[in-house]
């Protein structure tokens, strides 16, 4: 009896496979049963590829995440590594200036701006304890940035030449030609008490003349890059671009009297 409960299962499942092997060999059954079993295999392979879709998806994005925080790192490692490039190039430059010019020369850092908007001024890190004073210029490695106003012990106070209350004795680089150079408050100076026949021409460079003592002969101020006649028509004057880009200064010099 118990033999036979074991075979029976066995019989049965030999007797069902049998059956189905003869039902799909003649072709007038094997066609509906396949039609029969073609939704559900269909309907298998669909759900088992959105599952696998689901799965994809979530190692790739958490693969795409990993790459992201480490492009991020690499970037910021680049922004840094540009900044100490950028840094090392104009302390280079600075450098050679000092050890080129006729000057002595203190090289400071910016560390502050005026914050109102009817003056230009910096803050640099220098003053009184590194022997600076009211009165001394402040140029860059391109030319003239400003002058010093006012002295504390550390740092200083730096009046740019595009300043209102700046006005510098200039000088037509190829013509000689003198004149008064203002700041605006603009991106551009204007150069005054030009007479109306002056030898000025637009890209002429305006250098420091020297007259009126308070700034060494021979600083590049800018480029002439506009021409008009006053008023009266008495004169003529000039827009001035500055040399130095004195929205974007970070490291000065200061010509040491």
């Amino acid at each position: 009896m118990f033999r036979f409960k074991i075979k029976k299962p066995i019989f049965f499942a030999l007797i069902i496979l049998l059956s189905l092997s003869l039902y799909l060999a003649n072709p007038f059954f094997k066609t509906p049963f396949l039609s029969f079993l073609k939704l559900p295999l269909g309907l298998f392979s669909a759900i088992r590829r959105e599952a696998g879709a689901i799965i994809f998806y979530h190692r790739n994005y958490v693969e795409n995440e990993k790459l992201r925080q480490k492009l991020d790192e690499l970037n910021n490692r680049l922004n840094a590594q540009t900044e100490v490039f950028l840094e090392n190039k104009r302390l280079k430059d600075a450098l050679g200036l000092k050890q080129k010019s006729a000057y002595r020369l203190a090289t400071s850092l910016v560390i502050g701006r005026s914050l109102d908007s009817w003056s230009q001024a910096l803050i640099i890190d220098k003053g009184s304890s590194h022997g600076i004073r009211e009165g001394m210029t402040v140029i860059n490695y391109l030319g003239m940035v400003g002058c010093v106003v006012e002295v504390l012990r550390f740092n200083s106070k730096v009046l740019l030449i595009n300043d209102p209350n700046i006005a510098v004795s200039g000088l037509i680089q190829r013509s000689r030609q003198e004149g008064l150079v203002c700041g605006t408050l603009g991106k551009n100076l204007i150069m005054k008490y030009l007479p109306s026949e002056a030898d000025i021409k637009i890209q002429d460079a305006v250098v420091t003349s020297g007259l009126n003592g308070l700034y060494p002969k021979g600083l590049l101020i800018g480029t002439v890059v506009g021409l008009g006649f006053e008023f009266s028509g008495l004169g003529r004057y000039a827009l001035i671009k500055p040399i130095v880009n004195l929205n974007n200064i970070e490291e000065v010099l200061v010509i040491l009297q």
